[in-house]
């Protein structure tokens, strides 16, 4: 039988409500999931509260189990980790994460949970997503022993990218944002910190986070000669510009994308998206991850977090969503 459950949907720009939803009961193939935790991609999430996704973009921004359209009325989001309560006996009562949108119960197909290992925690889970973006920054552009790499803005994605940095054995690490208050976040993570106006030059690789043109110039700015830009960022709407004269034809710099939605070409033949994923959650065994949790709200206060969030008046890097009693 059908039953009730809540979302989160987007009314119309800047104006989010819980609804009630119905949810089917579960076929051969599918589970029943109850979430424990959503996450808020800052980014992303919040350039869809604010209706600035480009038309252009509207297909390739969708969400796997997005309902609606852009610019709204709009159910979206893709960090959810939740306990599964109906389907394959190997899977009642494991933990898992979905890229699901806001909502207290679904039904969804098997082959769209990812079992959460044993050592992570639930609301740790919901970075897997994120975490799972930075490993496919560094599919893009992997370092080499010995290089010396700038991760500029010190947001959820940034930092994952720098927190995976951290591991690579003779790599010299700066994270770099305009918030001296990151400052703290970066010596967690065990990499070094500098304002813009401060940080290194010379640098073998920059990965660019910050999702503005100034970050994106200083990037280019701090490139050793042949030195590799990698672009994180997404923009939405807004126009970016940057100085590609000067030296950086001669400097023979590089600037590449990094695509979130698909596995790097070089691991295209081999690697899938799941294993991308399942290789993000056993990163998250390790605790330091936790140091990005720094916001936590009910799931009811979601409009307003989100408003909030969008706003400015927030700085939490990863806001979680809890769901207990919803």
């Amino acid at each position: 039988m059908p039953r009730e459950a809540y979302a989160f949907w987007l009314r119309s720009p800047g104006q989010g409500e819980i609804r009630t939803v119905s949810v089917p009961d579960p076929g051969p193939d599918e589970v029943l999931v109850r979430t424990l935790h959503t996450g808020l991609s800052r980014g992303t999430e919040t350039l869809v509260f604010t209706g600035r996704v480009p038309t252009d973009q509207y297909a390739s921004m969708r969400a796997p189990f997005q309902e609606g359209d852009f610019p709204a009325p709009v159910k979206y989001g893709y960090l959810n980790v939740g306990v599964v309560e109906a389907g394959p006996d190997d899977l009642v009562g494991r933990t898992v994460f979905c890229l699901y949108p806001h909502q207290s119960r679904y039904v969804v197909p098997v082959d769209a949970v990812t079992r959460v290992p044993d050592g992570v925690p639930a609301s740790r889970a919901v970075l897997a997503g994120t975490v799972e973006t930075a490993v496919n920054a560094l599919w893009d552009a992997p370092p080499l022993v010995g290089d010396r790499v700038t991760v500029i803005g010190a947001g959820m994605v940034g930092s994952c990218v720098a927190a995976l940095l951290a591991r690579f054995p003779g790599v010299d690490v700066q994270l770099v944002d305009v918030d001296p208050g990151r400052a703290g976040i970066a010596a967690a993570l065990g990499v070094g910190f500098a304002r813009p106006e401060d940080a290194a030059t010379g640098r073998d690789l920059v990965v660019h986070a910050s999702a503005s043109g100034q970050g994106l110039q200083r990037g280019l700015d701090l490139l050793a000669p042949e030195g590799t830009l990698l672009e994180m960022s997404w923009y939405g709407d807004r126009p970016v510009t940057v100085e590609l004269g000067g030296a950086f034809h001669s400097r023979r710099l590089t600037v590449r994308s990094s695509q979130v939605g698909m596995v790097s070409p070089a691991r295209r033949s081999s690697r899938r998206y799941a294993d991308r994923l399942a290789l993000a959650l056993d990163l998250l065994a390790d605790p330091v991850f936790d140091t990005l949790i720094t916001g936590r709200s009910p799931f009811v206060e979601l409009p307003r977090v989100l408003d909030d969030v969008s706003a400015g008046r927030s700085s939490a890097l990863c806001h979680v969503i809890d769901y207990d009693g919803e």
